[in-house]
Parts: C-alpha cells; sequence; structure tokens
C-alpha cells in the first residue's frame, strides 16, 4: 500500500457520543486529558499523579487497550484573547501577536479489541474492515467494558490534578482527519508511503519507537531533577518524560500504548521464557541483558500482589516541511532518551508505515508482539506526560508563561470563587524589584476592565499610568498644612442621616478619639445617640466636626440626662478634650476646616489616587488621613455594591509603623466582605508585617499572593504564608532576565491553593506607562508637561529612542 485516500478507507463506521465503532471491529472510547501545567507539581505530584493512574487502570478488563496520546505542533499565537481597545492594550496585543509557541493537546482512548486475545500478526491493514458493514451492537460484553472505563475515569476525575472530559464527535472526526492529512492546513492531500520517509502534503514524517525491554536502562521513575531550574540550596523536579514534550519544541506526538493483559497467562510465559534462557548455553551479551530485565519483572510480579502485567509500546512520531530537517530533530529526540538511558528503534519502510498508521488511536491494537515490551504497569505508567502549556482563563490579568514567553491570562478576580474565597493580595518585593512596576500592571488592566480603584499612596507611584486616563481619574494629594477636601458630616437633607451612616460616623469618632481599648456596646450606643441628636436638633448651617463639637459642647450640662447615657459609656469631657485638638484653632483643626463636602469630585472617577507622600512620617496626620479617606470610600465608592472596586495600600510598610494605621486597615479587610472589593497591599518584606493577630487576620484573607525575586530568601515568607516546599522551590527558581531583546521578570504567583512561576514582559509603550523614577521617568514627565498628553508624550520619547 503506497498511498492511502481516507474518504476511500475511513476508519470510522459510528460514532455515539465520545464512543466509536471502528471498521476493524474495536470499540473505543475517547477522553480529552486536563493536565497541570507545566512546572507546578512538586515530586510529591508526580508520585501521587503516578499512583492515581495505577489505581484507575490496574482493574480494567483483561485485553483493554490504553492509548495516551499527546500532539505537540508548533503554532503562531494570534492574541485573539487579548483587549485591543486601549493604547496599552493595542500595544501589548501587536508586541505579541505572531509570537512562536508549541500548541499541545493530550487525549486518552479505551480500546475494547474487536480480537480479545491481544495477538496481531506483524504486519496487518488496518484500513480492512473484517466485515463490510460491521457494527458493533451494545452487547452485554461491551457495556461491561463501559461501565469498567466509568469506574477509571471517575477515580481520575477525583484526584487532585487531571481531569478527563469526553470528546465530541466532531473533536473525533476532526482529529482523524487532522491525523490522516498530515497536520496540513487549508487542503485535503493523501498519505505517500515512501522508503526514505512518509510524506503527507507539504509535511514529511518519521518514527523512533520504545518497542523491546532491551530499549530501557536501570532505572525509569515518575519524575527526575529538572537540572535547568535546579540549584545548590534546592531540588526542582520535571515529569520523567517531559524532555520529549514541550520542551521539545518540534511538531511530534508521543503515543503511550498499554496492553492489559492477564497477569498469570503472562507469568507463565516470562518463566517459560527464562527457562529456556538459562538453558542456553552460548547466548550473547543482549540476551544475558534480556534475561535480567526479564527476572526482575518476574520478581516484582511475585513481591508485588497489585503489580498488574502488561504490554506496552511508546513511539515518537515527528514532521517536518523540509525532509532534510527530519535527521537534527531525531538527533535531538535521541539525545533527549539517552538522557533518560533509553534507546530508542528506528523504523524503516514496512516498519516505520505500520507505527504511524496502529498509532491513529483505532488502530492501536494492531501491534505484534514483536513492536511490544513487557513489563508492570506501574513501570509503564512512569512514561505519561502529566503536565502541559500554561491555561489561560476567560478573562483576567496578563502575565506570560514560563516556557514560551507568550501572554496567560489569570482571574484573579474569580467571580464564582472556584480557586478562592477572598480575592484581597499582596505583592512582596524588595526595593528595585518592580513591585510599583508589577502594581501598576495589574491595577491598570483592572482599571480597563471597569473596576474602579482607590490608591492610597506614599510614594507618587501612578500619576503617570493615571493621566493616561485624563477624565477618569482624580490625584488628590496632601500638602502641609491643607484639608483633602472630605468632610465626613456634611448632609444634603435629613434622609441622609441613615442607620448607615450612624454607624459609620460613629467608628469614625470612636477611632479618632482612640481611647487605646476596646469600645463597648454602651459606647458605641451612646457615640451614636448623640451624632443623631445632634443631626435633630443641631445649627442647620453646614454640618461639620466643628459644629458637632460646638453642639456637644454646648449641651453639656444636659446632654447626657437628655439622651439616658449613663456617664461610664459617655466621657463627655474626654470628647470635648480630644476633639479640641481638631477645631476652632486645635493643632490639626486644618484637617477639618472645610465646609461643604469635596467628596462629590471623586464619585464619577473610576480611579482615586490619594497621595500622602508628605506626611508618612506624621502619626497622627497620617492616621486621620486615612480615617478621611476611609469615610470617602464608604459614601461614595461602596455606594454600590454591584461594582467592583479594589483598595491599595502602597508603601505599606510605612504606614505600619503606627498601631492604629494597621487596626484601620484592618477595618476595610473586614468591611471589604459586604462589598463587590478586593484589598491590596505592597511590601518590601512580610517581616514588615507585625507578627500579632491583627496581621494575621488580614494574612488569612488574602488569597493572591505576589512575590518576586528577593536575594535575602523566602523562609519568612514560606513561613507566615504556611507555603508547601514546592512553592518555596518555585519561589527559589525565580530567574529574571533585564538584557537583550526580550527583557522580563519572573515571579510567584498563587491563587488559594495553585501555584506558579509568571513573566512580566511588556512592550515599550507599557515600560513607559509604568517607570515610577529615572531619566527617562524625567524625560517623559518633561515632555508631558509641554504636550498635556501622555499618550502623546510616551510615543514621543519612544521614537527619540536609539
Amino acid at each position: 500500500m503506497k498511498r492511502i485516500n481516507l474518504s476511500d478507507y475511513h476508519p470510522i463506521l459510528d460514532i455515539q457520543e465520545h464512543m466509536v465503532f471502528a471498521n476493524n471491529g474495536n470499540v473505543v472510547l475517547c477522553y480529552h486529558c486536563e493536565l497541570p501545567e507545566i512546572y507546578s507539581l512538586s515530586e510529591t505530584d508526580f508520585e501521587e499523579l503516578h499512583g492515581a493512574w495505577f489505581q484507575a487502570f490496574k482493574s480494567l478488563p483483561v485485553s483493554t487497550i490504553i492509548h495516551k496520546q499527546d500532539i505537540y505542533r508548533k503554532k503562531i499565537y494570534d492574541a485573539a484573547q487579548l483587549p485591543n481597545e486601549s493604547f496599552l492594550e493595542q500595544a501589548t496585543h501587536g508586541y505579541f501577536k505572531g509570537r512562536d509557541y508549541l500548541e499541545h493537546q493530550s487525549h486518552l482512548f479505551f480500546t475494547l479489541p474487536h480480537n480479545k486475545s491481544l495477538n496481531a500478526s506483524k504486519f496487518t491493514n488496518p484500513f480492512r474492515s473484517i466485515e463490510k458493514g460491521i457494527h458493533k451492537q451494545m452487547d452485554l460484553h461491551v457495556q461491561e467494558f463501559i461501565n469498567a472505563v466509568n469506574d477509571a475515569v471517575s477515580f481520575i476525575n477525583n484526584s487532585r490534578r487531571v481531569s478527563l472530559r469526553p470528546l465530541k464527535p466532531g473533536d473525533i472526526i476532526h482529529m482523524t482527519n487532522t491525523y490522516f492529512n498530515g497536520f496540513n492546513e487549508g487542503f485535503d492531500t493523501d498519505i505517500q508511503l515512501k522508503k526514505s520517509d512518509i510524506e503527507i502534503g507539504e509535511n514529511h514524517f518519521d518514527v523512533l519507537a520504545v518497542n523491546s525491554e532491551g530499549c530501557f536502562g536501570d532505572v525509569v521513575q515518575s519524575s527526575k531533577t529538572n537540572d535547568r531550574f535546579t540549584s545548590d540550596d534546592f531540588v526542582f523536579h520535571q515529569g520523567f518524560m517531559d524532555g520529549l514534550g514541550l520542551n521539545l519544541n518540534e511538531n511530534h506526538i508521543i503515543n503511550q500504548i498499554i496492553y492489559l493483559d492477564d497477569k498469570h497467562k503472562w507469568r507463565k510465559l516470562l518463566e517459560k521464557k527464562i527457562e529456556e534462557l538459562n538453558k542456553s548455553s552460548n547466548f550473547g551479551t543482549q540476551n544475558k541483558v534480556i534475561l535480567k530485565k526479564i527476572e526482575d519483572i518476574v520478581t516484582k510480579i511475585n513481591e508485588d500482589d497489585s503489580s498488574r502485567i502488561i504490554r506496552g509500546h511508546l513511539n515518537m512520531v515527528f514532521w517536518s516541511q523540509e525532509a532534510r530537517d527530519l535527521g537534527s530533530i531525531a538527533s535531538k529526540i535521541k539525545t533527549e532518551f539517552k538522557e533518560l538511558d533509553i534507546v530508542p528503534y528506528y523504523p524503516k519502510g514496512e516498519e516505520r508505515k505500520q507505527y504511524f498508521l496502529n498509532s491513529y488511536p483505532c488502530f492501536a491494537s494492531n501491534f505484534s508482539n514483536e513492536d511490544l515490551y513487557v513489563t508492570d504497569l506501574k513501570h509503564a505508567l512512569c512514561l505519561f506526560i502529566n503536565n502541559t502549556n500554561y491555561k489561560s482563563d476567560a478573562t483576567g490579568i496578563i502575565f506570560n508563561d514560563r516556557q514560551h514567553n507568550i501572554p496567560v491570562l489569570k482571574d484573579v478576580w474569580d467571580e464564582q470563587k472556584k480557586r478562592i474565597k477572598a480575592r484581597n493580595f499582596a505583592i512582596f518585593a524588595p526595593t528595585g524589584e518592580g513591585k510599583s512596576f508589577l502594581a501598576n500592571n495589574i491595577l491598570r488592566q483592572y482599571f480597563e476592565a471597569d473596576v474602579r480603584l482607590v490608591i492610597i499612596d506614599l510614594g507618587g507611584s501612578y500619576s503617570k499610568f493615571a493621566k493616561l486616563y485624563p477624565d477618569d481619574h482624580i490625584i488628590l494629594r496632601y500638602e502641609q498644612g491643607k484639608n483633602l477636601g472630605i468632610n465626613p458630616f456634611y448632609i444634603t437633607n435629613s434622609d441622609d442621616v441613615t442607620p448607615e451612616r450612624l454607624e459609620d460616623l460613629a467608628i469614625f469618632l470612636l477611632e479618632l478619639l482612640a481611647s487605646g481599648q476596646e469600645n463597648t456596646k454602651g459606647e458605641e450606643v451612646a457615640i451614636k445617640k448623640v451624632i443623631r441628636y445632634y443631626y435633630q436638633n443641631g445649627s442647620n448651617d453646614t454640618h461639620s466636626l466643628a459644629s458637632l463639637y460646638q453642639f456637644v459642647d454646648n449641651k453639656k450640662d444636659t446632654l447626657l440626662k437628655d439622651l439616658q447615657i449613663q456617664e461610664r459609656h459617655f466621657n463627655l469631657y474626654d470628647f470635648l478634650h480630644i476633639l479640641s485638638e481638631y477645631v476652632n484653632d486645635g493643632l490639626y483643626s486644618f484637617l477639618f476646616n472645610v465646609s461643604e463636602d469635596q467628596t462629590f469630585k471623586i464619585e464619577d472617577k473610576r480611579m482615586i489616587v490619594f497621595e500622602l507622600d508628605e506626611v508618612k512620617d506624621n502619626k497622627e496626620i497620617l492616621s486621620v488621613m486615612l480615617k478621611l479617606i476611609k469615610s470617602a470610600i464608604q459614601r461614595t465608592i461602596w455606594r454600590n455594591k454591584a461594582e467592583r472596586g479594589i483598595i491599595l495600600f502602597d508603601e505599606f510598610a510605612k504606614q505600619l509603623k503606627f498601631k492604629n494605621v494597621l487596626e484601620s486597615v484592618e477595618f476595610y479587610y473586614q468591611a471589604i466582605r459586604k462589598q463587590n472589593g478586593a484589598i491590596g497591599i505592597i511590601l518590601q518584606s512580610i517581616n514588615q508585617l507585625p507578627n500579632n493577630s491583627t496581621s494575621a487576620s488580614i494574612l488569612e484573607n488574602t488569597q493572591v499572593i505576589y512575590s518576586l525575586k528577593n536575594e535575602k530568601g523566602y523562609e519568612e515568607i514560606k513561613n507566615r504564608l504556611s507555603l508547601s516546599s514546592h512553592d518555596l522551590n518555585q519561589l527559589k527558581s525565580i530567574r529574571n532576565n533585564l538584557t537583550g531583546k526580550r527583557k522580563y521578570t519572573e515571579m510567584f504567583i498563587k491563587i488559594g491553593k495553585e501555584s506558579n512561576i509568571f513573566r512580566l514582559e511588556v512592550p515599550k509603550e507599557v515600560f513607559a506607562a509604568y517607570l515610577t523614577d529615572g531619566t527617562e521617568n524625567e524625560a517623559i514627565m518633561t515632555i508631558y508637561k509641554q504636550t498635556q498628553n501622555m499618550e502623546t508624550a510616551i510615543k514621543t520619547f519612544i521614537k527619540k529612542q536609539p
């Protein structure tokens, strides 16, 4: 057979849901494998996956064929998933579009062969039907097979890492046509079976295989050391076969085929083979090697009651548009096999043709004894590929994967709460490692996805990116001796005095009074009574802290009696004494020296930046500022609970120097639960967060963690956040590349229980927008002062670059 036209010899007679009735009488159940992301698995994870596969497969019926097929294809990234509207979105879309990567699809097939003996002749025409118009009926034997496979699939799907999803009929037909069409796109073609290679359309194919016990070395295991990321103080693991998966970076298919045989039958046959080899007086070195391997297999079977004898076949089908490239690809594959102490077999002519055709799932029953090795199921499962490319969510923040540097979207908001219950986040990085750059990247994308931002900044890191959206942002900067224009007590009419408003004002005043002790219920009720009485009986003039102070002072002789408040619940003279600092000619009266509330200025702004750099070292003013900001947030941003919002505390360590500031921040964490929002904090080190109950509460409610490179190590972050040993290994494996054409930083991201290393690579326009200091930043700001347009300033700056 030199030429195959699939339309004349189609291998599928019928498909019912995900079950295929093949022309040779086989029944095949077809699944898509959802595998974990590459680099996300530890040594223990690989062992657990290996154990899960074994437990799922060991009880399948004798004669079942398991075929795992991993297809890797060179692709061009089309950027269709990336947003492409704003200036920075367009720059990012254009920057990554057209980038090379390797696509991976993993399928798993369970076959009930027509001939249950699993003893095919050496060369079989796979396209020849057993009987014209044959259609395997749903008899009892087929139903028992389906039930057994369903049990195995359910077991896998209940494991932590892998899930199997039934393939749809259209997917099965597409897979079949694509395979026999040689992965050519845009046209249909025939298979040309040549002596030198297999030619299908524009592609030339070749095969390497592992088809006997003699191919294997001494050790096969579920994982091995990843030399690229392993260092002196830690070991990073990868799957045993990973070097032949995504890391090969060539068009190829890994076919792993397992025949589940009768254990007792094959033990007798193996023992007979050992006896024959021992009787031979002049067998060569190769026979001695095979004898030892067979003896080891029989020993394992006898020692392990759970062992399952199998015959197996592994091959790699690879292709290229240029026939001359096949040799270099084969060399790369052989080098990877050598690393595993495996010597592959190189089929030619008729053998090559059979290996290619029989690697189609419906034909996997056609391998003969000469094409199969004999071993235990546990041994064969070490050859499974257990990970895949980074996975993009439907929406999310754009990062880059570690494998190909292409964009990957991570849904760190998690609306459906599939991974996290609280979307609060923390960024940890020493000075100079890019924590503000990362924060700009996260917040900018949130902003462009209609999330409202409130940034409390002590370092001036966000004004440039904010200026790209002139109509949607406001920057409120504290200047010495001036207020922020926030009057918490201002109302437009009596309807504004709701129970919620009274609660908020009571908390505001109690924090301002800061007795140092936890407030009692009686004190809270008393202060609410006073505020309500003030609004009912106070002056009709503008309401303010000064007005409230004056009202209480005027009523001090009768206030407690009028409101039936005991003195132990409301210390009238402490109230007047402490608040005197904030009214009239008090030391901090300027903070409240405002009549009408100016917060209406921020009501329609989707990005509000409070720059408090000038006050970062003043405990009293900073504390009051945070209380005022909280008041404004409650009355504007949090009014609409359906609207998503983020509050970010940058340079958080400077704010944490003062105990009452930490408690003020803890309030946000408690209140945000009632809102559709998130809190973000940025720290140089987790040690800057005091080791107390308040900090513990904050960390407990922080379920998205970003950590950049830290030369001092990661032990503290591991201990405080209860990270796993693999999380720590991932952190230690972080490598930045700040030279060359593609500059990037790496970061550890943990979302709930999922973690991996991601990269941050951005185009020049985005890089310029996120710069916070240095000569380049100054140059951009100089242009901005002239043009008053940040987009124009960035474009002009980039044009001037060499």
